[in-house]
């Protein structure tokens, strides 16, 4: 069962976004620019539009934290949407005078259409408003506070972007994962490789001037990562699938691999598994490769947790694709609202939070604890057993 609960509420033009996550122990040293620190994160990047020159987002805690520490209640996050006072003839909350014309050609690539049809509204506002990756900020938000919960009992997790379009990153990127971290932090597209990250720009740079919008790729790496996070008793309990369901959830997100992933579904299998060592001064099971991507069996095995998603490219165009009137049914050009040509980088960003909510929850499941004392007592304990396996 789970121990963590969250929910985030909230449209892209509304008057802010809220997120509730509760579970997080009490105790848990928690303060705005933790979250804020990863907010910024989201909104900076290659190739981002200009909402992100309108907004500059600030979390405010509104229950669950006091003098700096939660109480072990819900935590509750508010985030102001700026551009809000540019669109209160649009997005009021209290019935309009004169109603706004309706949104009614749909995006292709966007919820816009099968949102309409489901719901049987004509105004596909309803509808985009709540699938905008604006909502993103709110997820962030719930990933800063799991990720605070993660490093404080000695997990961490980072992004990396690995592929814009047609450019990848070298194979093999030398240094450890600290180093790839630093690397990518520096990096305006979040990317490690000095040699891929200039390349990537002149294919963002080429599809800007074409009007049209890039994908990518970016891979998502946990460390410090016990084994026995997860389960392998039940689907719904498998940690490789609810890390995948968790980054698939993510706006324009079309694939999740673990590990060697798809490449492993090619080779032979003496080529893809790890195979086992003890190391018996450190006490420990150790592997000489990672092509499991740190689970087994729907169990973390104690190597780095690592995940690769796939985005597809932006649907809103400049050059708009053709759509029909869900009116008129009269051919059109798609509507262009205000939009990014790529934004993996920010996507990785949003990777990190998912994947610190799931083991997060993973990590509450399998150790308890109402108070962060209690949770550090029973990892230790539990990291002492391990030893002496």
């Amino acid at each position: 069962m789970s121990r963590l609960r969250w929910i985030t509420s909230g449209e892209s033009h509304g008057p802010r976004l809220t997120a509730i996550v509760e579970g997080i122990p009490a105790g848990l040293a928690l303060l705005a620019e933790d979250v804020d620190v990863d907010l910024a994160r989201r909104q900076r990047g290659y190739g981002r539009g200009g909402r992100m020159k309108i907004e500059t987002d600030r979390v405010e805690f509104i229950g669950g934290v006091r003098g700096g520490e939660t109480l072990g209640s819900p935590v509750a996050m508010s985030i102001a949407n700026r551009d809000h006072v540019n669109w209160l003839d649009r997005m009021s909350p209290a019935p309009m005078q004169l109603r706004p014309d309706p949104l009614t050609r749909p995006r292709p690539g966007h919820a816009d259409l099968a949102g309409g049809l489901k719901h049987g509204v004509h105004d596909l506002r309803d509808v985009l408003e709540r699938a905008s990756a604006r909502e993103t900020a709110s997820r962030t938000a719930v990933g800063a506070v799991c990720r605070k919960l993660l490093r404080a009992v000695g997990l961490d997790v980072f992004a990396h972007v690995v592929a814009i379009g047609g450019v990848q990153v070298a194979a093999g990127l030398d240094g450890t994962l600290d180093d790839l971290r630093t690397r990518s932090r520096a990096s305006d597209l979040a990317c490690a490789d000095p040699a891929a990250e200039p390349r990537m720009k002149e294919a963002i740079r080429d599809a800007a001037h074409a009007g049209d919008t890039l994908g990518g790729v970016f891979e998502v790496v946990a460390t410090g990562v016990v084994p026995g996070l997860g389960s392998h008793v039940q689907w719904d309990r498998k940690l490789d699938g609810r890390l995948a369901q968790a980054l698939m959830s993510i706006q324009a997100m079309k694939g999740v691999e673990i590990g060697a992933g798809f490449s492993a579904a090619r080779s032979r299998g003496s080529e893809v598994h790890d195979p086992i060592h003890y190391d018996s001064e450190a006490r420990r099971f150790t592997r000489p490769s990672n092509r499991a991507g740190g689970l087994e069996g729907g169990i973390t095995n104690g190597e780095p947790v690592v995940c690769r998603v796939a985005m597809k490219p932006i649907a809103t165009l400049k050059k708009a694709l053709r759509s029909v009137d869900v009116l008129t049914k009269e051919p059109y050009d798609a509507a262009f609202e205000r939009s990014d040509v790529c934004a993996v980088s920010a996507a990785s960003v949003v990777g990190e939070a998912m994947v610190s909510i799931v083991l997060a929850d993973a990590l509450l499941e399998k150790f308890g604890g109402d108070s962060m004392r209690e949770l550090s007592r029973n990892v230790d304990g539990y990291r002492a057993q391990l030893a002496e396996y």
